[in-house]
């Protein structure tokens, strides 16, 4: 889990963005939206497919050009 100290004199704005920044960096606000809502087991595989299928496009593409 992300921790900021506060230094002497800072602004609660300056140590709440290094804050967020913190949990940018480990991850969390991605996990955080992942888990927001339920995805049943075959939305996550269709999901899955077409992430690969997007991927698989764009090395074609890269390949031809």
């Amino acid at each position: 889990m992300p921790a900021v100290k506060v230094r002497d004199g800072e602004p609660f704005e300056k140590a709440f963005k290094r804050f967020t920044k913190q949990c940018e960096k480990a991850g969390l606000m991605s996990d955080i939206k992942k888990h927001q809502h339920y995805e049943k087991p075959s939305e996550r595989k269709k999901r899955k497919i077409n992430a690969a299928k997007r991927k698989m496009r764009k090395l074609q593409y890269l390949m031809n050009n």
